[in-house]
């Protein structure tokens, strides 16, 4: 507690050191150059989407042989995304320093991480005698410290413990994920921001077969930070608002900064071409129409890319209470999703990725299937909400443990 409550009283200068600007052309001294970043829908849109067909045509004919798996192959992608998004042509993408994003956990067309996870997905349909990838996604909780004290922490039972897992530790796991193929690792906490030295570390030093991302508050993401960060190698950053309104997101993370450390870390990510998210839990409480909209278009005025809906679950700070989403506000929240994402009068906002979306149609891809979640011991867990510590990826009996809880799968869908 005694270290919560000095990091605290540090971080109140933190505001001091942040700038963000809201211009597009953003000058470097004598400088200028044009934020690479945008929502593209209509012909450009259109135009880009052939292009990633005829890459897909092009991994196609490359992986299989015979031209019926060719047709095959396509139409087992084009139903995979009807079963996560709907029936539902698509209206927008996202362009980020030249690679073109259609979701959040899809890495940017045309580099070969993206290549390697389409094959990986055919490979789900037929089997390519090709490097695939075993995790679309990993979530690697780097610490367990935090200056915040999030009404929904799903960390929250060993916040601001002692960290038990050195830089070298960190590096080896992600060594191993890397190893065993995985297309994004999302660092986390905690706060990840805290271990901003060991964060550019890992990230410069690992290999460039990994998409890498932060999960963060906005804590301390300058506008030199982010540009280290993006040096680094670093793709995106996840950035948790969980309210429109000043005073209730700061109530929600219990300290009068919050806010504004998101919105200003928003922008300098953004400067700095990484890919940004607003990632909200939809509380019952919160959930509305009119509550929804505001939330959408703070994020368009803010610049970011995307938004991510997560429903709240009882686990950490939440465990033993009734949060749950209701029924009628998953009505409300799906219609939402599908009117942003592909109606003509909201081509100018942000993607929203909503998990809950797919999860009741496709079911859930964590457990081990194509994501998992490792915490800041190394132990295996199904997902940042489903704490199933099946093992641990230090341990030398790691892939036996990994198997079992890929059989168990997730244990809520």
């Amino acid at each position: 507690m005694n270290w919560l409550i000095m990091n605290k009283a540090s971080v109140i200068s933190v505001r001091d050191e942040l700038h963000y600007s809201e211009a597009v052309v953003v000058s470097e001294g004598e400088n200028c150059f044009k934020i690479d970043s945008k929502i593209i829908t209509g012909i450009e849109k259109s135009w880009w989407h052939f292009r990633i067909r005829l890459t897909l045509i092009s991994i196609l004919i490359s992986s299989y042989s015979n031209p019926l798996h060719w047709i095959r192959g396509i139409n087992y992608l084009i139903h995979l995304r009807k079963k996560f998004l709907g029936n539902f042509k698509l209206k927008k993408l996202v362009k980020v320093d030249g690679k073109y994003y259609m979701g959040l956990y899809t890495p940017g067309w045309n580099d070969d991480i993206y290549k390697r996870f389409i094959i990986s997905e055919l490979n789900h349909y037929k089997s390519i005698e090709k490097s695939v990838l075993r995790f679309n996604h990993v979530y690697l909780a780097i610490t367990k410290k935090c200056p915040l004290q999030c009404d929904h922490c799903y960390a929250w039972d060993v916040l601001n413990q002692k960290d038990q897992l050195n830089e070298n530790d960190l590096s080896n796991i992600i060594s191993k994920l890397q190893a065993m193929g995985t297309g994004q690792i999302h660092l986390t906490g905690g706060e990840p921001m805290l271990k901003l030295d060991i964060l550019i570390n890992l990230i410069s030093k690992s290999k460039n077969t990994t998409n890498f991302w932060i999960n963060s508050s906005g804590f301390k993401l300058t506008n030199e930070v982010a540009k280290r960060l993006k040096n680094a190698g670093l793709t995106g950053v996840f950035i948790s608002l969980d309210h429109f309104e000043k005073e209730k997101h700061n109530n929600f993370r219990k300290f009068k900064d919050a806010y504004y450390w998101a919105i200003n870390g928003a922008k300098n990510a953004i400067e700095n071409q990484l890919v940004v998210v607003f990632s909200v839990c939809v509380t019952n409480d919160f959930v509305s129409e009119e509550n929804l909209m505001a939330y959408m278009q703070l994020a368009r005025k803010t610049g970011v890319h995307f938004v991510q809906f997560l429903e709240p679950k009882e686990v950490g700070h939440f465990k033993g209470k009734e949060v749950t989403i209701t029924q009628e506000n998953i009505a409300i929240l799906e219609s939402f999703y599908t009117k942003i994402n592909f109606s003509n009068e909201f081509l100018d906002f942000p993607i929203i990725s909503y998990h809950g979306y797919y999860q009741r149609r496709q079911g859930c891809f964590a457990g081990g299937n194509r994501s998992m979640y490792v915490d800041t011991e190394g132990n295996l867990n199904a997902c940042p909400f489903c704490h199933t510590n099946s093992g641990n990826i230090l341990h030398e009996d790691f892939e036996n443990q990994l198997s079992a809880m890929s059989i168990q799968g997730c244990p809520t869908y």
